[in-house]
């Protein structure tokens, strides 16, 4: 609740973007919180945020866990919080009952998961772990021309004092706790679910170009609407990717922009986004791969390119991570259920560098990047709990993968 006034909006949600102002001040109290359980902070050149308990072996490779600060602009207190606070909370218990770690502990706040601000999303954790170099996303620049280059140095002027560590790290394993963003746990009564995998997901740009006209003397047929091809575009593609996959495929078209965007002037360019999921990654590539003929034979008069903007394939997540959570729970007396992953997480590029797990809690009605986002408090601790243990058992583990 303290963190969500950080962006909080007239309606009782959350507008906190990627290195914004918003975002910075809730650096500050996390950090704060952090200094408090005795953890120390630090970032990196991608702009994330972490926040260690020194183990006994400083030499060993640390345990990560955490998720995500920022939020959509029209998001809810507890998606990507819940895992942050959660680390801290979890490091602070381990401290208080003297137990002692053998690898180093470290929760993260990755930059921008959610790419609202900035396209992609899940910049921090796919630079942090390789998959795409952080020079990558320095020139994507956000509705008001600012640049990650730009926000990115504003961030760490502001934190000039702290210490910074390079990217592509050792790390001996990886647990994100979340809420879960979807009806099942609460519908089906359990507390914890345990992440089996990921759904896989492919973002594009398109973008259409056309010419400007006065909107009372251009004749409609010598037109180049760069609108209404967007518009045949979005519709074609929905019925295709519906025909093809039904339900299960989740096509989404969440932003339009278009130029000059003017009540009495045929648009002359329009770029609009596109988010593809489906768990079976063949399906998956084989509807990604239609999308750019299928703009182009609904293009008419209008010039068009498609911009693969990311490739994600489903995942599986290792099943000794899956198993320790489970086990967890079960020891704790907590229901837990396995659960596969509908949305994207930053777990998805750590899963690529060391063994990583997820650990759901329900949220009501399953609603997120929505103000009524909401949770119970005892299955945030039970999450919470759960994810206590886990950390204990991998930061004193010789192998951890081997879990």
């Amino acid at each position: 609740m303290a963190l969500a006034r950080h962006g909080a909006t007239a309606n009782g949600g959350v507008n906190r973007q990627a290195l914004s102002a918003e975002e910075i001040a809730a650096w500050h109290e996390v950090i704060a919180w952090g200094r408090e359980a005795t953890l120390v902070p630090f970032t990196d050149p991608a702009g994330n945020l972490f926040l260690c308990a020194e183990g006994a072996d400083r030499s060993a490779a640390p345990v990560l866990t955490g998720s995500h600060l920022d939020s959509q602009p029209t998001g809810g207190k507890f998606d990507g919080v819940y895992g942050v606070l959660a680390g801290i909370e979890a490091l602070q218990a381990i401290r208080d009952a003297g137990l002692t770690l053998q690898r180093s502990v470290e929760v993260v706040a990755w930059m921008n998961e959610e790419g609202s601000r900035f396209a992609p999303g899940m910049m921090g954790s796919a630079a942090f772990a390789g998959a795409l170099p952080l020079a990558n996303f320095l020139n994507v620049r956000d509705a008001d021309g600012i640049s990650v280059r730009q926000a990115l140095a504003g961030l760490h002027d502001e934190f000039a004092d702290m210490p910074s560590r390079p990217l592509r790290r050792r790390l001996a394993a990886y647990v994100e706790a979340h809420i879960e963003q979807g009806p099942i746990l609460e519908r089906e009564g359990y507390q914890v679910g345990v992440v089996t995998g990921i759904q896989g997901k492919r973002t594009f740009r398109v973008s259409v170009k056309g010419m400007e006209a006065h909107a009372g003397t251009e004749p409609q047929g010598e037109r180049r609407d760069a609108l209404l091809a967007a518009v045949r575009m979005i519709h074609a593609l929905d019925e295709a990717m519906r025909e093809c996959g039904g339900d299960d495929v989740k096509f989404t078209v969440g932003r339009l922009v278009v130029t000059p965007n003017a009540p009495s002037v045929v648009p002359s360019g329009a770029v609009f986004s596109i988010d593809l999921r489906h768990v079976d990654s063949a399906l998956l590539t084989s509807l990604g791969n239609r999308i750019p003929s299928i703009c182009a034979a609904h293009a008419g008069e209008c010039d068009v390119d498609v911009v693969e903007l990311t490739t994600a394939m489903s995942l599986h997540f290792p099943e000794r991570m899956t198993r320790l959570i489970r086990d967890t729970a079960s020891a704790l007396g907590i229901p837990s259920l396995d659960i596969f992953s509908a949305a994207g997480h930053d777990a998805r590029f750590l899963h690529s560098v060391c063994p990583s797990g997820m650990i759901f809690v329900p949220c009501k009605a399953g609603i997120s990047h929505n103000p009524q986002e909401s949770v119970k408090p005892e299955d945030l601790a039970a999450g919470a709990r759960v994810l206590t243990d886990v950390l204990v058992a991998l930061a004193n583990d010789s192998h951890p993968g081997r879990v």
